[in-house]
């Protein structure tokens, strides 16, 4: 039993694991949990800035959304229903993309 114990207390201790993570073409140290994080989002969701990895900033998207108005020739609807066109003819409605 004596040399099983020397044996045990002789072994170096464990080396920690280390996290290493490529953001911009860069290997870098990381915790776990920002591994984890990379990980799941992708690493091309994140960036270096001043030596710290940020999340980049996501570009907003703008919804275009068409709007019936009024138009000097246009669409006449069946029974005031927008998706059902009766006819098309002078002083009726259109669909038009607001204008930012």
């Amino acid at each position: 039993m004596d040399p099983l114990l020397k044996a045990l207390a002789d072994m170096p201790p464990p080396k920690k694991k280390r996290h290493m993570v490529t953001v911009d073409g860069k290997s870098v140290e990381v915790s776990l949990e920002k591994k984890l994080e990379i990980m799941r989002s992708g690493e091309s969701a994140f960036m270096l800035k001043d030596g710290n990895i940020v999340l980049r900033p996501r570009k907003s998207t703008k919804v275009k959304c068409k709007v019936l108005v009024e138009a000097d020739v246009g669409a006449h609807f069946y029974e005031g229903d927008p998706y059902w066109i009766d006819d098309v003819a002078e002083k009726g409605y259109q669909w038009q993309i607001k204008s930012e």
